[in-house]
């Protein structure tokens, strides 16, 4: 038993740890707000074990980085049973939401009936894509739910780094192991494949000009789902002198076949790294569009800088 000048018995009494003044001091945790939408990545593509997989580790970075956030997935092409669409899941949210809400009520408690959104959707997507965005605007209309959508993840910085590390992986590009900066590259020509059409690859190309910068070396975007042009652009980049390529796909994994990526490498004669997947920065860049759309602000995703 203590008193109010200290232990009674000599016991250490454990006092709070005083904040560090000054401008270095550490930033206190974020947590996510009571009763704060749930976060629903959207995935694209073919479900599969493998899609799932790289889905929970995306948002179970993004639940690392926010506790207490309330992370789900929704398949863009999902069956209801193994793979829940995405419309299911936001019809889910909210029903849970309203049960909670009666739950309180019946307990007594105080509570204010709950608005604003019940969830922010955000598309596991590096680029834009129109037909897989008018799609999942079209599966949150349906929902009936109201839902913010937001932007696709890129183009970033940290989706360089990302490019960079899978064609490091690959031995496609060398490394050091400080803040992975290239010191040599396997290849001297870097072609970005994208999927989503000519603004996918336009949008490509603003993070393939920070990944040139980084392994100084041409990049150039192509469009991985549209015959030919992987192939013209190597064709270019051979043409400028570069005569060791790589083919960088600028995709999350879900949104095309492997057999496409395959394949286009073939035609352009060079290798493939591998897509991005969950590689840790896109559970970053998913829990900052979800963050933005609620406008509480963690620590800003940054990608290394480029020197």
């Amino acid at each position: 038993m203590s008193s109010p000048t200290g232990p009674a018995s000599g016991l250490p009494v454990r006092m709070p740890r005083p904040r560090q003044p000054g401008r270095h001091r550490r930033p206190e945790p974020l947590a996510a707000p009571e009763g704060a939408p749930a976060l629903v990545l959207a995935v694209p593509g073919t479900p599969a074990a493998a899609t799932r997989s790289l889905a929970e580790e995306v948002v179970s970075i993004a639940r690392s980085e926010l506790p207490g956030l309330d992370a789900r997935i929704g398949y863009l092409d999902g069956d209801d049973s193994r793979f829940p669409t995405l419309q299911a899941v936001l019809t889910h949210a909210a029903e849970e939401r309203s049960a909670r809400y009666e739950q309180a009520k019946a307990a007594g408690m105080d509570v204010k009936e709950p608005d604003g959104p019940v969830a922010v959707v955000v598309p596991l997507l590096a680029g834009p894509d129109s037909a897989l965005l008018r799609r999942i605007r079209q599966a949150v209309m349906d929902s009936r739910i109201a839902a913010d959508l937001t932007d696709v993840l890129g183009p970033h910085p940290l989706l360089a780094e990302a490019l960079h590390v899978r064609l490091s992986e690959a031995g496609l590009a060398r490394a050091d192991r400080a803040r992975l900066f290239a010191v040599t590259t396997a290849a001297d020509g870097i072609i970005l494949g994208a999927v989503g059409g000519e603004e996918a690859v336009q949008a490509a190309g603003i993070t393939g000009m920070l990944l040139a910068a980084r392994l100084a070396v041409p990049v150039m975007a192509a469009a991985l789902d549209q015959d030919g042009s992987i192939a013209s652009i190597a064709d270019q980049l051979r043409s400028s002198g570069s005569q060791q390529l790589a083919l960088a796909p600028y995709l999350i994994g879900p949104e095309i076949d492997p057999a496409v990526i395959e394949e286009a490498a073939r035609e352009a004669g060079c290798s493939a790294a591998e897509p991005l997947g969950p590689y840790p920065a896109i559970g970053k860049l998913v829990l900052a569009k979800y963050t933005t759309a609620l406008g509480i602000a963690p620590q800003q995703a940054q990608g290394a800088p480029v020197r």
